[in-house]
């Protein structure tokens, strides 16, 4: 009844009841496992007229174990042997499934001749009740060749969820158990809610794997009867349909498993007799006989019904396994597998969705992405003339520091501030440096030049503007509290704040170089627009950075403070605020931009690199060309006291003295109305 339990109830009903027994035959894997690890102990002989499961181990020996009829893993040499179908050995991706409980020793034996076969074990896959979960599973491990070990039931559960999840196709190839139903895949089936049209679907192309349990040759057996002759009679004896009786298609191997026995009693007792003794002689403490017999059974080897006859080492029954395909809804024979000769026939006639069979894995293709050298070149040349720019204006203020307008403009901070562009500017040739130019080697210290290049060049050109435009905003905001401080300006006070900043950024850096230094990253595989079993993994060297996001806010809100604030102390406070106006408005547009298009290497660079280049530009000609332009048209060159004697005349047309001439008249109308 395929009941374990009840089979343990009727093996010790026969085992301590009369006659003695000297070979037991049980039915259903369940049962038959069960009865051979327990009948090794009373020294019996197994014999399995159906489609075993293996059981035997190392750690479990039944030497007793004899199957008439081949195990469930018989076909599992022609499924470990699919390199007819294009698949390379250690790259194939294997997927296991078996339902918990049922086919385990099946599934030790596919995995060990798969591992000798070279194929990647990827992983084991198991369902109680719902299959829904392992489906996803798979889909997620990329799983392309699959094995189910599952009973028909179980199997319409799975594709349904194969059908949902699109786990078919030209990308998967499944084997399955070749004894089910012909239409196994159209019978209704409450517990599932697929329609015949999506199983039919989902189930095209899989491929099953069966022992030929009926001789596909015309020749006669021991028993005098061809194949054919054999099932005529067994329809006849029936005298009813044949596919409504259990077991029909193992008949052939019950047959021959009767006749095997028979031959191995019958050399058994022939040697028995040269030894004194017969088999009406054994007990269940007589381990010679056992041996014996296992030995004649061992060494049978005939013609039956079912094929040729014949025992590996394990004590398995050696047969031939038909591969089948189903092509259109219909199952087709496509090739056999002898395992006596270790021969597998292959008829070509294999059919597969996309033309060909699925590849073992997905391929994954690196690819190195360049910068385009147009726009490298491009973008440097700009950034060159940036730097010649830079010095110009650099080699203006320390020619000109002497000059009290240049003076109140605190010449020192505006000469950090042509340093820091100069730094900024040059790290634009390291940002287009990639594996075009420089070998791998050379790669971390041309990412660390980028990062502190530009970020010394950010802390030294921003830093020095931000420092000024602090100043005014903490000197002139409150009014009554900071009239003495208007009087004095302590340079080494602003010079502290900006070499305040560049240390941050310094101690930063250097962590960071130490701790966790620069490295090349791998995006995430891109599917190709032509092969569906290729994913490309772009390779971009670039470098993670980030600006002062709040120094830059910050810096604009500074800035909209102090834009009607007049001071001599610091003439081009508004150039200041100009200035960090744009930079600011361009780096904090640019940096999410360049995050975004992180893969696109062109866009990346062209977003970050002209960021940095009009940024610099801006704060060049706003701070030093209005400098130069009122130099020239006045002439103020030679010494602060011609430069004082030339803008006596023009005094009244500065707004230091505009704002000025108005606070005193503004003092001497407060007299008079108080008067």
């Amino acid at each position: 009844q395929c009941d374990p339990g009840q089979a343990t109830k009727y093996l010790y009903e026969l085992l301590y009841n009369d006659p003695i027994k000297i070979i037991l035959m049980p039915g259903c894997s369940s049962v038959s496992t069960l009865v051979a690890e327990a009948a090794r102990m009373w020294n019996l002989i197994v014999v399995r007229n159906h489609l075993g499961v293996p059981t035997t181990s190392p750690q479990c020996p039944q030497g007793g174990d004899r199957r008439l009829g081949t195990p469930h893993s018989s076909p599992h040499p022609p499924r470990a042997r699919w390199g007819g179908l294009g698949w390379a050995g250690c790259g194939a991706t294997v997927a296991w499934w078996v339902v918990p409980g049922r086919g385990v020793g099946t599934l030790d034996d596919l995995d060990q001749r798969v591992k000798e076969a070279g194929l990647e074990i990827t992983f084991r896959q198991s369902f109680f009740s719902d299959p829904a979960a392992p489906v996803r599973n798979l889909k997620r491990q990329d799983a392309r060749i699959i094995v189910g070990l599952f009973y028909e039931t179980e199997a319409r559960k799975v594709f349904c969820e194969v059908y949902k999840e699109k786990l078919y196709g030209k990308k998967y190839v499944w084997f399955l158990i070749g004894w089910y139903a012909d239409n196994w895949f159209r019978i209704k089936d409450p517990a599932i809610n697929c329609t015949e049209a999506e199983m039919a679907e989902a189930v095209e192309g899989h491929v099953t794997t069966e022992i030929v349990m009926l001789n596909p040759e015309n020749t006669r057996s021991i028993s005098n009867m061809t194949s054919q002759e054999f099932i005529e009679k067994l329809q006849k004896r029936l005298g009813k349909n044949p596919e409504e009786t259990g077991g029909f298609q193992e008949a052939p191997l019950a047959y021959d498993a009767i006749w095997a026995l028979a031959l191995a009693l019958n050399k058994t007792s022939a040697e028995l007799v040269k030894k004194g003794l017969r088999l009406e002689d054994f007990n269940y403490n007589n381990k010679n006989i056992t041996d014996e017999i296992y030995r004649a059974l061992n060494s049978s080897a005939f013609e039956g019904v079912s094929g040729h006859v014949v025992f590996d080492a394990s004590g398995s029954r050696m047969a031939w396994t038909l591969i089948e395909q189903l092509q259109g809804g219909v199952y087709k024979k496509i090739g056999y597998y002898d395992s006596t000769k270790d021969n597998l026939s292959w008829y070509n006639n294999d059919k597969w969705i996309g033309g060909a069979p699925p590849a073992d894995y997905t391929k994954v293709i690196t690819t190195f992405r360049f910068l385009s050298q147009k726009l490298f070149i491009s973008v440097s040349v700009l950034a060159s003339l940036g730097i010649l720019l830079a010095i110009i204006c650099l080699a203006f203020n320390i020619y000109n520091g002497h000059v009290r307008y240049i003076q109140n403009s605190q010449p020192y901070l505006n000469n950090m501030t042509a340093v820091g562009c100069t730094l900024a500017l040059a790290a634009v040739f390291p940002l287009g440096l990639d594996g075009y130019h420089i070998g791998p080697g050379l790669f971390p210290f041309v990412c660390q030049a980028r990062l502190w290049l530009l970020g010394l060049g950010f802390s030294l050109a921003y830093g020095s503007m931000f420092t000024k435009i602090w100043w005014v905003h903490t000197v002139f905001t409150k009014k009554e509290e900071k009239k003495e401080k208007r009087k004095t300006l302590e340079p080494w006070k602003l010079y502290a704040t900006v070499g305040l900043l560049v240390g941050l950024d310094v101690v930063t850096l250097v962590v960071w170089q130490i701790v966790d230094p620069l490295h090349r990253t791998e995006f995430t595989k891109e599917e190709p627009k032509t092969d569906t079993d290729v994913s490309i993994l772009p390779q971009l060297e670039r470098i993670f950075y980030g600006f002062k996001g709040l120094l830059l806010l910050l810096g604009i809100f500074l800035a909209y403070e102090t834009k009607s604030v007049s001071t001599e102390k610091i003439n081009d406070h508004r150039a200041v605020g100009m200035a960090i106006y744009n930079v600011a408005v361009l780096c904090l547009i640019t940096a999410p931009v360049t995050m975004i298009l992180n893969s696109q290497q062109d866009a990346a660079f062209a977003f970050a690199s002209l960021a940095v280049v009009f940024s610099s530009y801006i704060t060049l000609v706003v701070l030093f060309v209005p400098k130069m332009r009122r130099l020239i048209t006045r002439g103020e060159w030679q010494s602060e006291q011609q430069d004082t004697m030339k803008t006596g005349s023009s005094t009244n047309n500065n707004e230091e003295e505009k704002s000025r001439l108005l606070e005193k008249e503004n003092r001497e109308l407060e007299k008079i109305i108080a008067e």
